[in-house]
């Protein structure tokens, strides 16, 4: 069996000094093989979009290891960080951050403007990875001449141009209607099963969770592999 391409070993991360200590996670323990679709789950404020920053290394454990693709990122500098998460994170936010005075287009090509790669090369990623959205025909559009659930489409796609080997998403269909949400969670699944993206998908909605192949869940800093045996939950939504 191949080494789980995210590993993390006994995390935890704390905000704060001596007098405002906050455990944000305790001692976690997680490993998702190469392929994975996870669904991470939890009330508001137990920790799941720390421990997906953990995953990119957009921000560092207290204590503990984390490993992804390989790589101890725990030991990279911060400039070595940036060229790593440039080979292997793909990130899909709730609210897209897509840059309003950018086309479709050149919100997708932005990935690759720090790679040393030809205008022809990056002109082929970016159309294969809009074809792969379904966004060919509104790749000259500007944000805000898309719906909701297009801009979020055109936001996977500058999360895959690079190829990234995990693809992370923090409450990818939050700010969707139900529709749209249903055709951006089709497409994860896609991703998935057609072109075996690794994916971590932080979500309040169970109906979002049933398309992924596992379910943890995180509350009060405590990672659980089964909803079932975990405290109640107090609330859900929201900013995790």
């Amino acid at each position: 069996m191949s080494d789980p391409v995210v590993r993390i070993e006994n995390v935890s991360k704390v905000y704060g000094g001596d007098r405002l200590r906050v455990e944000v996670l305790s001692d976690i323990d997680l490993e998702i093989e190469e392929g994975g679709f996870v669904a991470l789950m939890g009330p508001s404020g137990s920790g799941k979009t720390t421990l997906l920053n953990l995953i990119a290394a957009v921000d560092r454990p207290t204590s503990g290891r984390v490993v992804v693709a390989g790589q101890d990122t725990t030991q990279l500098s911060e400039s070595e960080l940036a060229a790593w998460r440039h080979r292997n994170i793909g990130y899909i936010f709730q609210l897209y951050n897509l840059i309003p005075v950018l086309t479709a287009y050149e919100n997708v090509e932005l990935p690759l403007t720090l790679s040393r790669l030809s205008s022809a090369d990056r002109r082929a990623k970016v159309e294969t990875a809009l074809e792969v959205v379904g966004l060919t025909d509104r790749s000259d559009h500007f944000p805000r001449e898309l719906s909701g659930g297009q801009e979020q489409r055109v936001a996977i796609a500058r999360a895959i141009v690079t190829d990234p080997t995990v693809l992370l998403a923090d409450e990818p269909t939050g700010d969707l209607d139900a529709a749209s949400a249903g055709s951006v969670l089709r497409l994860l699944e896609r991703l998935n099963d057609e072109f075996e993206k690794t994916i971590v998908m932080v979500t309040h909605d169970p109906r979002a969770a049933d398309h992924a192949h596992r379910f943890l869940h995180l509350d009060k800093g405590k990672l659980w592999s089964d909803p079932a045996e975990s405290p109640p939950v107090a609330g859900s939504g929201g900013e995790g």
